[in-house]
């Protein structure tokens, strides 16, 4: 998965291109590539003049979105073409790695890498800058990693927070050498990305299953309801996993086979590489198993046999991480065109490789409420309140605009939360 990609050369920092004109250029081409490309035919902004006026107050914006699909950012020019105002994104490095074209349509398009196997004092010093700054906002995706799921958040991570609170730190600094009043503020924006699928998903979905129902050696079940269709793929898929990892399939709830094979996976290899297994989000364990077994994958004097034997580890993680990012009964819960259609591709890039997307989509970038960025953390308080306010406000806006999606009209009864797979 593109989410997933880690390489074993040493990495070096890509710092954004700050001129004006390839923005502004590669900005009105970008709906042309997003229709080829990620088949998003359609974007509506709403709310952009809240970050128009904030900047016009001289105040300086970081823009929190959502992250669902690898098409956000590109998705996300739009807001700044309506704008007029190109923006800053810090990106993940691998996005650089490669493609030279894409990494060069990157960087003039005002993205900058930065490295999450490790600690990237650069990329962190480059968001700093920016926002103290403050010709641009500066876009920080605060999930770290795909979701894959558009009504649902990965746990937020911090960096978010200290590179905001750094800022307004050194915003307040500069502020007062200068002696002058302190009305220029950094403000969080929390920007939701809401994708919309416009075409039959009968026809979409359906063949997708087809596939997939093959490769199973079933006889594909054509005509019958998606989501019960989606409940039984969805189950074997996950027992063949079982079947390969713990030697038979397993009972009990979704939560608790997913937890049970993802433990059984990271634990081992948390114990070889992290002194034991640890607790925490499949994302952060992973994240720290990465960091383990890189550097000496980077440095070049590893055995070709210890060099495959490491990438299998990591695809392992990689696997156990790709299995935490689906929610539970994401489909039973709420049957809508949209959920339906994700989960029926992340079927199809597991089983096949393929993560091609499927259109028409539009997507709907909806801008909420600013968030007074302070310099100081209340280190008494259990959760940092910007995280906080970030959450609950992409959480607000999300089912705000889950109200463009259109259900889908089951046949038959729901599966039973011991049954349901998805």
């Amino acid at each position: 998965m593109t989410s997933l990609l880690v390489a074993d050369s040493k990495y070096q920092f890509v710092p954004p291109h700050e001129g004006r004109f390839w923005p502004q250029l590669l900005g009105r081409l970008t709906p042309r590539y997003l229709k080829r490309k990620h088949a998003v035919t359609n974007i509506e902004v709403r709310g952009g003049e809240i970050v128009r006026e904030l900047q016009k107050s001289g105040h300086r914006v970081l823009i929190a979105p959502n992250h669902c699909r690898m098409s956000d950012a590109l998705v996300l020019q739009s807001l700044a073409t309506s704008l007029r105002q190109p923006f800053y994104v810090m990106a993940s490095a691998h996005l650089f790695r490669g493609n030279r074209f894409l990494a060069w349509v990157l960087r003039r398009l005002g993205a900058f890498s930065v490295y999450r196997e490790g600690i990237d004092r650069q990329a962190i010093q480059k968001g700093i800058d920016i926002l103290v700054k403050g010709d641009r906002p500066l876009v920080l995706f605060p999930e770290g990693a795909l979701s894959h799921a558009n009504d649902h958040l990965n746990v937020l991570q911090e960096g978010v927070s200290f590179i905001a609170r750094s800022a307004a730190a050194k915003l307040e600094k500069s502020v007062d050498a200068a002696s002058r009043p302190a009305t220029e503020k950094i403000y969080t924006v929390p920007v939701v990305i809401r994708y919309v699928y416009t075409g039959d998903i009968e026809a979409t979905a359906g063949a997708m299953l087809n596939n997939i129902e093959k490769r199973l050696s079933w006889q594909p079940m054509q005509g019958q309801c998606l989501v019960q269709r989606i409940y039984r793929v969805g189950n074997a898929l996950l027992s063949l996993k079982e079947q390969e990892y713990l030697g038979q399939p397993q009972t009990g709830t979704l939560d608790e086979r997913l937890n049970r094979l993802i433990n059984h996976i990271l634990a081992p290899l948390e114990t070889e590489w992290c002194g034991g297994p640890k607790e925490g989000t499949a994302i952060l364990r992973v994240k720290e198993i990465r960091r383990a077994i890189l550097p000496a994958m980077i440095d070049g004097q590893l055995t070709a046999e210890e060099m495959d034997r490491r990438w299998r580890q990591l695809t392992a993680a990689g696997f156990a991480q790709s299995l935490s990012l689906y929610p539970s009964r994401y489909v039973a819960t709420r049957p809508t065109v949209d959920r339906i259609l994700e989960t029926v591709e992340r079927f199809n890039e597991h089983l096949n490789g393929d993560e091609t997307p499927h259109g028409p989509m539009k997507a709907v970038i909806q801008v909420g409420d600013p968030i007074e960025v302070t310099s100081k953390r209340d280190r008494i308080a259990k959760t940092d309140s910007l995280m906080s306010a970030i959450e609950c406000s992409l959480k607000s806006l999300l089912e705000k605009t889950g109200s463009e999606c259109v259900m889908y009209e089951t046949k038959g009864p729901m599966p039973a939360e011991a049954s349901a797979t998805i």
